[in-house]
Protein backbone atom coordinates (compact mmCIF):
# COMPACT_ATOMS: atom_id res chain seq x y z
CA UNK A 1 0.00 0.00 0.00
CA UNK A 2 0.97 3.49 -0.76
CA UNK A 3 1.90 5.57 2.48
CA UNK A 4 -0.80 8.79 2.25
CA UNK A 5 1.63 11.96 2.22
CA UNK A 6 2.40 13.83 5.36
CA UNK A 7 1.30 17.40 6.55
CA UNK A 8 5.41 18.59 5.46
CA UNK A 9 6.12 16.41 2.81
CA UNK A 10 6.39 17.39 -0.67
CA UNK A 11 3.96 16.35 -3.08
CA UNK A 12 5.09 15.24 -6.19
CA UNK A 13 4.36 16.63 -9.57
CA UNK A 14 1.38 15.56 -11.82
CA UNK A 15 -0.39 16.23 -15.17
CA UNK A 16 -4.30 15.15 -15.90
CA UNK A 17 -6.72 15.65 -18.49
CA UNK A 18 -9.98 17.59 -17.41
CA UNK A 19 -12.18 20.53 -18.01
CA UNK A 20 -13.92 23.58 -16.42
CA UNK A 21 -17.43 25.00 -16.76
CA UNK A 22 -16.88 28.60 -17.86
CA UNK A 23 -20.28 30.28 -18.97
CA UNK A 24 -22.28 27.44 -20.72
CA UNK A 25 -18.85 25.88 -22.28
CA UNK A 26 -16.78 22.80 -20.66
CA UNK A 27 -13.86 23.86 -21.38
CA UNK A 28 -11.16 21.33 -21.89
CA UNK A 29 -7.13 20.94 -20.80
CA UNK A 30 -4.49 19.58 -19.00
CA UNK A 31 -3.93 20.39 -15.33
CA UNK A 32 -0.72 19.89 -13.78
CA UNK A 33 0.06 20.27 -10.00
CA UNK A 34 3.47 21.79 -10.56
CA UNK A 35 2.15 24.82 -13.14
CA UNK A 36 0.72 25.74 -10.00
CA UNK A 37 4.00 26.08 -8.12
CA UNK A 38 3.09 29.87 -6.14
CA UNK A 39 -0.36 29.40 -5.51
CA UNK A 40 -2.00 27.07 -2.58
CA UNK A 41 -4.09 24.25 -4.55
CA UNK A 42 -7.15 21.99 -2.92
CA UNK A 43 -7.25 18.59 -4.19
CA UNK A 44 -10.87 17.10 -4.01
CA UNK A 45 -10.94 13.39 -4.52
CA UNK A 46 -14.03 11.43 -4.85
CA UNK A 47 -15.25 8.32 -5.49
CA UNK A 48 -17.85 9.21 -8.65
CA UNK A 49 -19.25 11.67 -11.04
CA UNK A 50 -23.56 11.93 -10.02
CA UNK A 51 -23.80 9.78 -6.96
CA UNK A 52 -25.51 11.50 -4.01
CA UNK A 53 -22.57 12.49 -1.68
CA UNK A 54 -20.12 13.52 -4.41
CA UNK A 55 -22.63 15.60 -6.08
CA UNK A 56 -23.24 17.05 -2.07
CA UNK A 57 -19.67 17.46 -1.92
CA UNK A 58 -18.47 19.12 -5.05
CA UNK A 59 -21.67 20.87 -5.15
CA UNK A 60 -20.78 22.35 -1.57
CA UNK A 61 -17.03 23.30 -3.03
CA UNK A 62 -18.65 24.93 -6.02
CA UNK A 63 -20.71 27.45 -4.13
CA UNK A 64 -18.03 27.76 -1.56
CA UNK A 65 -15.24 29.06 -4.71
CA UNK A 66 -15.72 32.95 -3.71
CA UNK A 67 -14.18 32.33 -0.41
CA UNK A 68 -11.50 29.74 -1.00
CA UNK A 69 -10.39 31.62 -4.12
CA UNK A 70 -10.11 34.74 -2.18
CA UNK A 71 -7.41 32.97 -0.57
CA UNK A 72 -5.72 32.35 -3.90
CA UNK A 73 -6.43 28.85 -3.96
CA UNK A 74 -7.57 27.04 -7.05
CA UNK A 75 -9.86 23.49 -6.19
CA UNK A 76 -9.74 20.95 -8.51
CA UNK A 77 -11.56 17.88 -8.31
CA UNK A 78 -10.57 14.59 -9.23
CA UNK A 79 -12.07 11.26 -9.75
CA UNK A 80 -11.22 8.07 -11.57
CA UNK A 81 -14.34 9.16 -14.67
CA UNK A 82 -13.62 10.28 -17.50
CA UNK A 83 -13.42 14.14 -18.82
CA UNK A 84 -17.06 13.12 -20.73
CA UNK A 85 -18.97 12.12 -17.81
CA UNK A 86 -16.88 15.60 -16.05
CA UNK A 87 -18.73 17.51 -18.32
CA UNK A 88 -21.85 15.64 -17.77
CA UNK A 89 -21.52 16.29 -14.21
CA UNK A 90 -20.63 19.99 -14.05
CA UNK A 91 -23.01 20.86 -16.73
CA UNK A 92 -25.98 19.27 -15.10
CA UNK A 93 -25.06 20.56 -11.62
CA UNK A 94 -23.28 23.72 -12.81
CA UNK A 95 -19.79 22.84 -11.01
CA UNK A 96 -17.95 25.59 -11.83
CA UNK A 97 -14.19 24.28 -10.86
CA UNK A 98 -11.95 21.87 -12.87
CA UNK A 99 -13.01 17.91 -12.88
CA UNK A 100 -10.01 15.52 -13.48
CA UNK A 101 -10.16 12.35 -14.69
CA UNK A 102 -7.69 9.92 -13.04
CA UNK A 103 -8.96 6.57 -14.77
CA UNK A 104 -6.36 4.47 -14.29
CA UNK A 105 -6.36 5.73 -10.57
CA UNK A 106 -2.50 6.57 -10.71
CA UNK A 107 -2.63 10.44 -8.57
CA UNK A 108 -5.30 8.51 -6.38
CA UNK A 109 -2.50 5.62 -5.48
CA UNK A 110 0.51 8.25 -5.44
CA UNK A 111 -1.74 9.93 -2.35
CA UNK A 112 -2.00 6.71 -0.88
CA UNK A 113 -6.10 6.54 -1.24
CA UNK A 114 -7.18 4.18 -3.55
CA UNK A 115 -9.59 1.59 -2.06
CA UNK A 116 -10.96 -1.91 -2.89
CA UNK A 117 -14.92 -1.52 -4.21
CA UNK A 118 -15.35 2.50 -4.44
CA UNK A 119 -11.97 3.20 -6.29
CA UNK A 120 -10.53 5.12 -4.28
CA UNK A 121 -11.32 7.03 -0.53
CA UNK A 122 -13.02 10.49 -0.27
CA UNK A 123 -10.17 12.76 0.49
CA UNK A 124 -9.00 16.52 0.37
CA UNK A 125 -5.78 17.49 0.37
CA UNK A 126 -4.39 21.37 0.53
CA UNK A 127 -1.21 21.47 -1.27
CA UNK A 128 1.12 24.64 -0.22
CA UNK A 129 2.15 27.42 -2.35
CA UNK A 130 6.01 25.79 -2.19
CA UNK A 131 4.18 22.59 -3.17
CA UNK A 132 4.60 20.61 0.12
CA UNK A 133 1.00 19.08 1.91
CA UNK A 134 -0.54 21.81 4.14
CA UNK A 135 -3.29 19.89 5.12
CA UNK A 136 -5.23 16.68 4.46
CA UNK A 137 -8.48 14.74 5.23
CA UNK A 138 -8.98 11.14 4.67
CA UNK A 139 -12.20 9.66 5.19
CA UNK A 140 -12.54 6.49 6.75
CA UNK A 141 -15.79 5.21 5.29
CA UNK A 142 -16.48 8.15 2.57
CA UNK A 143 -19.83 9.17 3.50
CA UNK A 144 -18.78 12.33 4.93
CA UNK A 145 -16.52 15.46 3.95
CA UNK A 146 -15.20 18.54 5.08
CA UNK A 147 -17.02 21.53 4.60
CA UNK A 148 -16.00 24.88 2.41
CA UNK A 149 -16.21 26.61 5.26
CA UNK A 150 -13.64 24.42 7.36
CA UNK A 151 -11.30 24.31 3.91
CA UNK A 152 -11.54 27.72 3.70
CA UNK A 153 -10.27 28.36 7.26
CA UNK A 154 -7.02 25.85 6.61
CA UNK A 155 -6.25 28.30 3.71
CA UNK A 156 -5.90 31.22 6.12
CA UNK A 157 -2.24 31.69 6.34
CA UNK A 158 -1.46 30.25 3.27
CA UNK A 159 -1.36 32.61 0.45
CA UNK A 160 -0.30 32.43 -3.34
CA UNK A 161 3.10 33.70 -3.44
CA UNK A 162 4.25 37.13 -5.77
Amino acid sequence: MTRIPAVGDVVGDFSLPGGQLTNDAFVRGEYSLGAQRGNPVVLAFYPGDNTPVCTAQLCSYSDGLEALGACGAQVWGISPQGVDSHESFASARGLRMPLLADTDRAVARAFGITAPLIGLRRAVFIVAPDGTLHWKHVAAVGMRFPSAELITEQLVGVTAVG
